[in-house]
């Protein structure tokens, strides 16, 4: 039986890529024969220097991790364990562990990513919190970055249409970035949510961890909505792995239609679908809801209007989390 501290070491060997990390994962799994080796006998099993350090340096880091675990209440998943996340085993390049706070979805129900731009417009504001309303209307749970703009409005909305919202990070789970979303952490892990990182208690928000963390916000999905996103947008990065993972991929029509849209709109005209609300997406997986009405129906036209528009983006502004 592997330890936490045997997957925990493996994980702060330097320079390694996921997939390194677990073809070391599948080779060994005592603790007492992983301590047996050196960083030399490490390089030669995964074919490349991995800069200096001790096999001593690495022990002392993961008890670390496990010592701060235990303090702050953060839980690990392995990717031995039973219930690390099926869509993310799949993929090519999973995280070898997975720390997390709050509840894990539950694998039999497929969740949606819907991700944008950080600075979106007053239109795509109003549908990113709208989508996530409606999602969560329907019971299913959004997944996003809690990046400012689009990913803040996504979980709002979920949060709004009872949904358990899924806050994936790019720094410990522990270190919630931006700060001015701390508030929303704690109402995501008070309405039943779970908040997620590949990345050790006390990891700081480091600009390149970003791009990785996307590889996870659309592994776990079914499928990815991009709101809003300009030409050299993240999110375009996210939907890139959402394509590489066989997952659906949508964009929104306000987005579309946006001046700061201009990645959405290349995103269209290459083929991604183009949805105006949840129902596109329930129709599509024939989920029916609500006496065979999808949501999202009835208030389409008013929501496509300037007057339902205002009405949906001042919803937003009253709710106080």
């Amino acid at each position: 039986m592997a330890s936490d501290l045997l997957d925990l070491m493996i994980c702060h060997i330097p320079g390694l890529k996921g997939d390194e990390r677990i073809e070391l994962v599948k080779k060994f799994d005592r603790e007492e024969d992983f301590l047996l080796l050196s960083r030399r006998d490490i390089e030669i099993l995964v074919g490349k220097p991995l800069g200096d350090w001790t096999m001593q340096e690495i022990r002392v880091l993961a008890e670390k991790d496990i010592s701060l675990a235990m303090k702050l209440g953060i839980q690990r998943l392995s990717w031995r364990d039973k219930n690390y996340p099926p869509l993310v085993r799949e993929i090519f390049d999973p995280p070898a562990l997975l720390f997390y706070r709050g509840t894990l979805p539950d694998p039999e129900k497929p969740l949606v990513a819907v991700v944008g731009t950080r600075r979106p417009s007053q239109a795509a504001s109003a549908r990113a919190f709208a989508l996530g309303r409606e999602l969560g209307e329907a019971g299913i749970s959004v997944v996003s970055g809690l990046a400012l703009g689009i990913d803040t409005l996504a979980h709002r909305g979920n949060i709004e249409g009872k949904g358990a919202t899924v806050a994936v990070l790019g720094s410990g789970v522990d270190q919630v970035y931006p700060s001015t979303n701390r508030a929303l952490a704690r109402r995501i892990l008070e309405t039943g949510g779970l908040i997620l990182s590949e990345y050790p208690p006390y990891t700081k928000p480091y600009k390149w961890n970003f791009p990785a963390r996307n590889r996870i916000i659309s592994a776990l999905a079914r499928g990815t909505v991009i709101v809003e996103a300009p030409e050299k947008s993240g999110a375009l990065i996210t939907a890139g792995f959402a394509l590489e993972q066989g997952r659906d991929l949508w964009v929104e029509r306000a987005g579309v239609s946006s001046h700061r849209g201009g990645g959405t709109a290349r995103l269209a005209e290459d083929g991604a679908r183009i949805i105006s609300s949840a129902g596109d997406i329930l129709a599509e997986w024939k989920i029916v809801q609500n006496e065979g009405k999808f949501p999202g129906e009835e208030k389409e036209a008013a929501r496509n209007s300037g007057a339902g528009l205002a009405s949906s983006l001042a919803e937003y502004l009253d709710i106080k989390l």
